[in-house]
Parts: C-alpha cells; structure tokens; sequence
C-alpha cells in the first residue's frame, strides 16, 4: 500500500458515490445500493493505505529520534 493507491481508492470512491448518487435520482435503487457499498470499501481501503503510511513514518521517527534518547539516558546513568 502507498499514498498512491490511496489517492486512488479515493478517486474510486468519489466516482462510485457519484454514481450512486445519480442512480437515486434514477429511481435505481438497487444499483445505488451496490455502488454505495464499493464507494465505502474504496474509502475503507484508502483509510488502510494511509494508517499503514502513517505507521510506517512514525515507526521511522521513533527510530531516528528513539536511537539518541537511548544513548543519552545511558551516558546519564
């Protein structure tokens, strides 16, 4: 997964809202259902692409920023 994919689970997302949307107005309730139902797996997998980004820079943070609290706490002790 990568903030790509999330733009285009959004992307995805937005076209299938849409869609739903128009079918409404169509009196096409059935299909609207279904796009509704992608549109929100689309949402639900670029939310997971960026928890998964978000993860990752945070555990490289901790890493940069957590090595020299480790040293410094040893040379206090």
């Amino acid at each position: 997964m990568s903030l790509e994919e999330a733009s285009r689970q959004l992307e995805a997302a937005i076209h299938d809202a849409r869609v739903s949307f128009d079918c409404i107005l169509l009196d096409e309730v059935d299909r609207a259902h279904t796009n509704a139902i992608t549109a929100r797996a689309a949402v639900d997998a670029a939310e997971y692409a960026l928890r998964v980004e978000l993860e990752r820079r945070q555990s490289a943070e901790e890493g940069t920023s957590g090595g020299g609290a480790s040293e410094a706490s040893g040379t206090v002790d």
